[in-house]
């Protein structure tokens, strides 16, 4: 059974929900790696270069009450985190992604908190395409609208990612009781139709089912201009009300990494380095990604948390993996 739905993944013909919910009940290890196997050859026969995107925070001064139960992002939510609040001036969104070009490093991804209509995400995208020629993802959530999204398209924004997280309706307001889940797929829904690139995925092992990612998964088909899948595995932030939940299982994180190539063998699959753990970049790749995200270069200019853990990729690092997996790091 596992063999003929791999075999006819790797046909690239369309999976059904049934057969990627089979996917996922594997526990065998054999199954298990015969999963990441397909997925890591399938991205193999498409491009073996391996993407690395940096990060510029643009603020944590989130204006979303109640704050979402597992954020260690927003001011004063985790000591762990950026704990003190923060504005970045242009000179400082300058000076960042001036170093992120100098490293070699091709993409970057300025994120920041809610509460700015998106006029942080246009003012640092005038900043990167006016100064720089790297690729750029703005991740502001639902912090935009028609007006901030046509904006960023002048500048030649590449991306922009809107995470739903997960479909489970239970599950987001418990998780995120400042926000509602309508608005998040409607920030997707606003992206495609403005004909940007869409990045929107999964945050797992918060206690939602198999049948919930597979939901998420084909869910996602529905946006025309989706071209990148952030796969991230939860890690509890000291200090919040979620700093007892246990971290996503590794092999959970590579098992939905891998389905998730098989369904969409052309999307770009990104791990934050953050979430899955830098010292585990490599099974990201053994899983199928193709886009290692959170990835520092040495003389970056301020203090970096990772977002969903404090820790990141550097750059030096992240590339020696790459190459030791007889992999191209994109640099």
């Amino acid at each position: 059974m596992i063999k003929k739905i791999i075999s006819k993944a790797l046909r690239e013909e369309k999976l059904a929900k049934k057969e990627v919910y089979d996917l996922f009940k594997v526990k065998s290890g054999d199954h298990v790696e015969q999963i990441f196997d397909a997925a890591s050859n399938l991205r193999n026969s498409k491009n073996s270069t391996i993407k690395l995107t940096s990060t510029v925070h643009l603020t944590n001064i989130c204006k979303i009450t109640p704050k979402c139960k597992y954020c260690g992002f927003a001011a004063e939510t985790s000591l762990d985190g950026y704990y003190h609040p923060f504005y970045k001036s242009n000179y400082e969104i300058l000076k960042a992604v001036k170093a992120v070009e100098m490293s070699g490093i091709p993409r970057v991804s300025c994120s920041g908190a809610h509460g700015y209509q998106g006029q942080h995400a246009v003012e640092a995208s005038r900043i990167v395409k006016e100064n720089t020629s790297l690729e750029l993802l703005v991740n502001v959530g639902t912090d935009l609208n028609q007006s901030s999204l046509a904006e960023m398209a002048e500048y030649g924004t590449d991306t922009i990612c809107c995470n739903i997280e997960t479909l489970n309706h239970q599950l987001f307001n418990y998780l995120k009781p400042g926000e509602r889940l309508k608005d998040r797929i409607k920030a997707c829904m606003l992206i495609s139709e403005a004909e940007l690139e869409l990045s929107s995925g999964l945050l797992i092992g918060l206690g939602e089912s198999y049948q919930d990612r597979v939901n998420h998964l084909f869910f996602l088909k529905e946006f025309p201009t989706l071209g990148e899948i952030p796969i991230m595995g939860f890690n509890p932030y000291q200090g919040t009300p979620m700093e007892h939940h246990p971290p996503c299982n590794l092999i959970e994180q590579m098992k939905t990494i891998a389905i998730t190539r098989l369904i969409f063998p052309d999307i770009r699959i990104t791990v934050p380095t953050p979430t899955i753990g830098p010292e585990n970049v490599k099974f990201s790749l053994i899983a199928g990604a193709d886009n290692l995200a959170t990835v520092i270069p040495e003389k970056y200019p301020t203090n970096v948390k990772g977002v969903g853990s404090p820790t990141y990729g550097n750059l030096k690092e992240v590339v020696n993996c790459v190459k030791e997996m007889g992999l191209t790091p994109e640099i």
